[in-house]
């Protein structure tokens, strides 16, 4: 039986402010977590016990997923904090140290163990490598996937021999030092011996120290080269990238919610919308309680959450709003995720409610870049 691991104690720094009061896993791809998406593919490939670290936001992934059995797998949890002036505080253990923990506590890694980090979504046929990881006799095993190589120092980077055997691991090298273009997607396959290489009670990293160790003592550790979906989300301009992906129908097995009352026009229900005075150009997702006022014009890629308004003749263009988002009469959102409490562009910069300054509205190359008065106070409650 193989078991699976997804780690999700990271606080998410380079996703924020998506992460400012959610934890990582929960960002909503379709109006799903980035783990829901985990967690059916584990059950499909017959994972049905999972461990999950959690520190920041701990409760919001604990509530949302329970025990599992909403998606016929068992769940358990393990909080990583410590107690600092008579209050527990997060306190990640890092990759491999949150995995200690748990094996010193009770011994759950007893079998093969997949692993997965949180922030990305794949396709991966994880029944053939599980096959692959035996065959070779490996003690771990790391899934990698060839990328740019001006790429490279975004990724731990695998230098192995003809064999598929690690023979050095390079943690985010600058192109020119690089040894490899083969990067770690962050998928592991670990045998239980393997976690006893990890110190107790000790902060301890998979890529920079645990693998390491695996070269260092020559132990079976090999690579696997294999063709899937794999879409890291680890940062903000990852994450509009992929949701303009998503919605473009570009990414396998992610068909859209909702029903399709006209080509490329998908909506929930309660949705009301003045249709013959608005222009929507798909593809665009309508989530229910929406209201659309005479006069808005959205051109898609665009996912409106449930509960949002757009106020008459604001304009949406590939872009995410929230859910419960209000867009005030006239406003421009270009290429932009909006919440009730920030916006940010599809390069990093935010605005948050309360602040006095403008946000850039960026065009393309063939608009330059020209500035749109969206304020602050345009951030409000629908």
């Amino acid at each position: 039986m193989t078991k699976g691991m997804i780690l999700a104690a990271g606080q998410g720094t380079r996703v924020r402010p998506l992460t400012q009061d959610l934890p990582k896993p929960m960002v909503p791809i379709l109006g799903k977590p980035v783990m829901e998406y985990l967690i059916d593919h584990l059950a499909l490939h017959g994972v049905n016990e999972i461990m999950v670290n959690v520190a920041w936001h701990h409760q919001t992934i604990e509530n949302y997923f329970g025990d599992g059995s909403r998606w016929g797998v068992q769940i358990g949890y393990s909080y990583e904090g410590r107690c600092e002036h008579g209050e527990i505080v997060p306190h990640p253990m890092g990759s491999a140290g949150g995995m200690r923990r748990i094996q010193d506590f009770s011994r759950f890694f007893d079998s093969t163990t997949l692993v997965l980090c949180a922030d990305a979504l794949i396709d991966l046929d994880i029944t053939a490598s599980i096959q692959e990881h035996r065959a070779q006799g490996a003690i771990t095993s790391v899934i990698g996937m060839e990328v740019p190589r001006e790429d490279v120092q975004s990724y731990g980077v695998i230098l192995a021999d003809n064999d598929g055997r690690v023979q050095s691991f390079q943690e985010k090298p600058t192109p020119a030092l690089a040894r490899s273009t083969i990067a770690s997607t962050g998928i592991y396959i670990f045998e239980p011996a393997a976690l006893d290489l990890i110190p107790p009670d000790t902060v301890y990293d998979i890529g920079s120290q645990l693998f390491a160790e695996l070269v260092k003592r020559d132990l079976p550790f090999f690579v696997q080269r294999r063709s899937f979906n794999w879409i890291d989300i680890g940062r903000v301009s990852d994450y509009w990238q992929v949701l303009q992906r998503v919605l473009a129908g570009t990414v396998p097995n992610m068909p859209m919610p909702g029903v399709e009352i006209r080509p490329g026009v998908w909506v929930g229900l309660n949705v009301s919308v003045a249709w013959d005075d608005v222009d929507v150009e798909g593809p665009v997702y309508l989530g229910s309680g929406v209201c659309i006022e005479p006069g808005v014009k959205i051109k898609g890629p665009v996912w409106v959450g449930h509960g949002c308004v757009l106020k008459s003749g604001s304009r949406i263009t590939r872009s995410v709003l929230f859910e419960y988002t209000r867009i005030a009469a006239d406003m421009d959102i270009y290429e932009m995720i909006v919440s009730r409490q920030y916006c940010v562009d599809r390069h990093g910069n935010t605005l948050y409610k309360g602040d006095d300054a403008s946000i850039l509205r960026w065009g393309d190359a063939r608009d330059k870049s020209v500035s749109t008065p969206l304020k602050a106070k345009d951030l409000v409650t629908a």
